[in-house]
């Protein structure tokens, strides 16, 4: 089916990535997206509890 990523396929552009950036830039541009999305969900979790809270 078009349009599905298999293991193949994720396996393939992770071995991509690797030869492009290297380990260790692989590394912290993955570090740099998980503080990323972190910091993008405690942002959303302040602004739910912000409206509950007014009236």
């Amino acid at each position: 089916m078009p349009g599905k990523l298999g293991l193949p396929e994720i396996l393939l552009i992770l071995a991509v990535a690797l030869l492009i950036f290297g380990p260790s830039k692989l590394a912290s541009l993955g570090k740099g997206l998980g503080e990323g999305i972190k910091n993008f969900k405690s942002a959303v979790k302040e602004g739910e509890e912000g409206e509950e809270k007014k009236p």
